[in-house]
């Protein structure tokens, strides 16, 4: 694919400037600038849209395309979407979607969704393949394709927040079980990751596909990342209760793939204890960005405590994607400088939005 094609005019009725953000996001990929460091900003504003009625239970929140589309346009009309911010629709039933796809059954609550494993150990657990003919599957694909067909000329859709390797190993037999089996049957293990992986590419190819991502690009839903072609955020937050050996015999070949399977790539780390597999990740070539989360009771994102991992990231040849405080982008920007660097904040106003977006440019 060409990077200059997904730059022609492709109308955002919620963000008039798209094909400007996207001419950034791009640069940023490629751990360059334009005229300022890539930010997305979000701020309130007033909207003469009335928000749908509150849903009636915790199915129709998750599983309604009707509610579901309704409620993202009311949240797209009443934000604005300074810099490289964009509207999306979420087409998400929870976070760890694939594993729906391969077997388990979701536990649906008004803040996530939860997955029922289908066994107790790898050895029990049949071949992993991708289910399409399911009731889940369906219903993912029905929000995809609704979104798709509301959102023409309005909005973008989202790839679902899939997630991969020991995460959706985790979901299919249980998170203390496969902490036994990383013990005592690693082959197992192996197997079920590379099985997953497969029905990973399966299932992103076809939700790529509906959503048109060789015209429009791919938006993914975790984190807000567009790029041109096919995109995604990788993880395992699952690495937090095993040491980087072994990630490094368990993860790192599965993640590694899907960074040459994909076009571009951002790793979400999540928390303190993730930090000590940086280095392995930072060693996979294509591997294009690291987002970081501190987790709860650390310093905030624009903390200085995290800034020598921030230019230890990028003096890797890795982008970072940040989500801050308004307060800290300025100073985070300043020290980081514009190649590479992500910053995503809200701000209290449109006029803030903007205010910040001119002063970037003088960085």
């Amino acid at each position: 694919f060409r990077e200059e094609a997904f730059l022609a005019e492709t109308p955002v009725l919620y963000k008039p400037d798209w094909d400007e953000a996207k001419t950034r996001l791009i640069a940023w990929w490629n751990r360059s600038h334009v005229d300022r460091a890539t930010i997305l900003v979000r701020a309130p504003r007033p909207t003469t849209m009335q928000p749908p009625p509150p849903p009636k239970d915790v199915r129709q929140f998750w599983l309604d395309p009707d509610y579901r589309i309704a409620a993202a346009e009311y949240q797209m009309a009443s934000t604005y979407c300074g810099g490289e911010a964009f509207p999306w629709f979420d087409t998400n039933i929870g976070p760890g979607s694939l594993a729906l796809f391969l077997g388990s059954d979701a536990i649906l609550h008004p803040t996530t969704v939860w997955y029922t494993p289908i066994a107790d150990k790898p050895g029990d657990v049949p071949p992993i393949r991708l289910d399409t003919s399911g009731g889940w599957w369906e219903k993912s694909v029905s929000l995809v394709r609704e979104g798709m067909i509301r959102g023409e000329g309005k909005f973008l859709s989202s790839v679902p927040d899939l997630i991969e390797n020991l995460d959706i190993a985790a979901s299919l037999i249980g998170g203390q079980q496969l902490l036994y089996a990383l013990v005592d049957d690693p082959g197992g293990v192996k197997r079920m990751i590379r099985e997953i992986n497969a029905a990973y590419f399966e299932c992103f190819d076809l939700m790529y596909e509906m959503l048109d991502g060789d015209r429009l690009g791919c938006c993914f839903s975790a984190f807000q990342i567009w790029g041109p072609g096919k995109t995604a955020k990788l993880q395992c937050d699952f690495s937090d209760m095993i040491s980087p050996e072994m990630f490094a015999e368990f993860v790192l070949p599965a993640l590694t793939e899907q960074t040459e399977r994909l076009d571009y790539t951002i790793y979400h780390l999540d928390g303190p204890r993730a930090i000590r597999h940086l280095d392995l990740l930072l060693s996979i070539p294509r591997l294009n960005a690291i987002q970081w989360t501190p987790g709860d009771g650390n310093p905030e994102v624009g903390d200085e405590t995290w800034w020598p991992m921030y230019r230890k990231i990028l003096a890797a040849g890795k982008g970072v994607h940040l989500g801050t405080a308004y307060k800290d982008v300025e100073p985070l920007v300043k020290h980081l400088g514009n190649d590479g660097v992500y910053v995503a904040t809200h701000a209290p106003s449109v006029e803030a939005a903007d205010d910040l977006l001119r002063r970037a440019k003088t960085w």
